[in-house]
């Protein structure tokens, strides 16, 4: 099969890229950036860049490894370049995080999904995953065991919420006989390198900016990498069966906020949280952080934010029976493995800088 991956800068999609080559699937990884990967050198390639605006990055001519095109997603020539020639698309790029404006995020997650979809329609695609979240159908309540709520914009918290849900419902309208539409939500995914998650965990932890939120009690749901990695897989395999659906993923192993606070700063070798915030003053603190952010533009993070407060102290776990089912599939990695691999990884990077 023939599969394009956008936003394969990700840490789910070098894992989702790594296993469709590792298969025999010729891949293209559309990204905007050069991977950091050192053994991924960069060449001119065959398409044109002042008409398509990408260029392509061919790793040593390596017919096992996958051929890199830079753009993008919401430009509509280098996504048609891109895309043409595939039988698949499986389209992670966003603008994630919490900072910038409205018009960024509808343009990363609003546009650039809609002009994908349109490229891999027009290009004969038959199977297309699109990589949501479980924030599309969010509104702050607590969920416990829950199924899928349907994205829905008008509830949602925060620019990337409320774009993910728009773009969600996008995705799934396209869905048809001949062109499979699957979205996937991939819950609080985490692993070896990432940033997103682990990596601002840690880094406030050295700096001593830990807090729980509440009690800490709340149980909430996360996904080993290897496992979101293999159910977007499972999603491109499946997809005339789950066409039209929207699915939530994770390692159904629900741990407490304070639990899984404290198995990744142990495994990172830092102190555990020692601050403990009470829910409304988190809140109250993170629409406070929010508006001096818009006010003045900065681009680093906000020490707290309301949907933050909200995701640190409110349960959110999902019942995952009807996802198995329908995709064929389960976690490879329980939660204990992966957190013995996040130390086994930390210890490493530990030892390489030392």
């Amino acid at each position: 099969m023939k599969v394009l991956v956008t936003g394969a800068t990700s840490l789910i999609g070098a894992q989702v890229v790594a296993r469709l080559v590792a298969r025999g699937d010729q891949v293209t990884a559309f990204q905007r950036g050069v991977t950091a990967r050192p053994s991924v050198p960069t060449v001119d390639g065959g398409i044109d860049a002042a008409r398509a605006d990408t260029r392509v990055v061919d790793p040593a001519q390596d017919a096992s490894a996958a051929t890199v095109v830079l753009g993008d997603v919401a430009n509509a020539a280098a996504v048609a370049a891109a895309v043409d020639g595939h039988d698949a698309v499986i389209h992670l790029a966003a603008k994630v995080g919490v900072t910038g404006t409205r018009d960024e995020y509808t343009r990363a997650n609003v546009d650039g999904t809609r002009t994908v979809l349109d490229a891999a329609r027009t290009a004969g695609v038959t199977r297309f995953v699109h990589v949501s979240s479980p924030s599309v159908a969010h509104g702050g309540d607590a969920l416990v065991g829950a199924g899928v709520g349907p994205a829905d914009p008008t509830a949602t918290r925060g620019h990337y919420a409320t774009t993910k849900a728009e773009a969600e419902l996008i995705a799934l309208d396209a869905s048809a006989d001949g062109f499979a539409v699957t979205a996937i939500r991939p819950h609080l995914v985490w692993g070896p390198g990432d940033t997103q998650l682990i990596g601002r965990i840690v880094d406030r932890a050295r700096q001593g900016r830990l807090a729980i939120v509440g009690s800490g009690a709340a149980l909430i749901d996360t996904t080993y990498i290897d496992n979101a990695a293999d159910a977007l897989v499972a999603a491109l395999d499946r997809g005339p069966h789950v066409a039209g659906q929207a699915l939530v993923v994770s390692n159904g192993e629900p741990l407490t906020v304070r639990e899984i606070l404290e198995r990744v700063t142990a495994a990172a070798g830092v102190a555990p949280p020692r601050l403990n915030v009470p829910r409304r003053v988190a809140f109250a603190a993170g629409l406070v952080a929010e508006r001096v952010w818009q006010r003045t533009g900065r681009l680093d993070d906000p020490p707290m934010t309301s949907f933050l407060a909200e995701q640190l102290s409110t349960a959110h776990w999902f019942d995952q029976r009807h996802t198995r089912d329908a995709l064929a599939w389960s976690p490879s990695v329980s939660l204990e493995e992966g957190f013995e691999r996040l130390a086994q990884w930390y210890a490493g990077q530990a030892h390489s800088t030392a």
